[in-house]
């Protein structure tokens, strides 16, 4: 981290869609150089947020700075200073490649010297393809490379990017996060936001959400040391059925598939290695090989949605 004091700083930020609250009274700091995740289920609010500290929305309470701006009164202004790459590739289908970063350095006043450079980077950084190619035309991969070469043309001090590599192949994502590490090693501040674990645990920090309020915010490894619940993992003949089973004892707080494992979150308490045993015991689950295990982010995450109240439906 280069600087210590935030370069996003929302407050109490809030955005209704009528009567729904898509997001509530939402807080956080970030510095500079630090890069900062937000996971949740699909509804939970995190592009909704993402669009209100982009100033592509309006908030309707709260108010906040990001890159020095006010939120509210400086949305413009936050434009200029920020990349932003969506979820749904922004790029021009019908330009070519060299075509589309003439147009994104001429929004943004890049040229002469400056952009020759930073052309250099985005190419040495992989991200940019054969410049003749019809941008429509190329695989989804080198789309969300070009997109996100473009969105860093003009050096943004923060860099937005609402789920960049969904639908992107393992390699490209590893690239994806190569060039973020780069970013933030040089002072950027990075917002991505993910549905990935994989890719939730190179965030410094995690803002897990659901249903449009902050749940939790830490790093990776705090917030897994964090769980209370204790965690066992077992065999079984038939881990569905058991899963199934293990659902509707009362003993057991969530039963889940964990690849050919099963998983199985207790709640609180000090004798929970002899509850575990009971349940190995009993013949109903057929369980084998039970043994406490440190919760993965993913069982992180899910017990956190499921104390907030679960996943809105529809």
């Amino acid at each position: 981290m280069n600087d210590p004091s935030p370069v996003v700083f929302p407050d109490r930020l809030t955005r209704r869609f009528g009567d729904f609250v898509a997001v509530d009274a939402v807080s956080f700091q970030v510095p500079a150089g630090e890069v900062f995740g937000f996971l949740g289920p699909n509804g939970a609010g995190k592009t909704t947020t993402i669009k209100m500290l982009t100033g592509l929305l309006e908030p309707s309470s709260g108010n906040g700075r990001v890159a020095g701006l006010d939120m509210r009164s400086e949305r413009s202004g936050i434009r200029e200073r920020i990349g932003y790459m969506s979820q749904r590739f922004s790029l021009y289908g019908d330009l070519t490649v060299d075509e589309n970063i003439e147009l994104f350095a001429g929004l943004y006043g890049v040229e002469g010297e400056e952009l020759r450079s930073r052309r250099r980077w985005i190419e040495d950084a992989g991200l940019v393809p054969r410049p003749d190619l019809n941008t429509g035309d190329l695989p989804l991969g080198w789309k969300q490379r070009l997109a996100l070469g473009c969105a860093v043309l003009h050096q943004p001090r923060v860099l937005f990017l609402d789920e960049p590599t969904s639908g992107v192949d393992p390699l490209a994502r590893r690239r994806f996060w190569d060039v973020i590490a780069e970013l933030a090693g040089k002072g950027t501040t990075v917002i991505v936001s993910t549905h990935y674990m994989e890719e939730a645990e190179y965030c410094n920090r995690l803002a897990l959400m659901a249903r449009g309020r902050l749940i939790a915010l830490d790093s990776p490894r705090a917030l897994r040391e964090a769980m209370d619940e204790p965690l066992f993992r077992a065999a079984a003949p038939d881990p569905a059925q058991a899963v199934h089973a293990l659902a509707k004892d009362p003993r057991v707080v969530e039963a889940a598939l964990y690849g050919r494992s099963v998983h199985i979150l207790l709640t609180t308490g000090a004798d929970a290695e002899a509850r575990a045993e009971a349940l190995a015991a009993d013949p109903v689950f057929g369980l084998t090989g039970i043994q406490r295990v440190a919760p993965s982010l993913e069982d992180v995450f899910v017990a956190a949605v499921r104390r907030a109240g679960g996943v809105v439906e529809g």
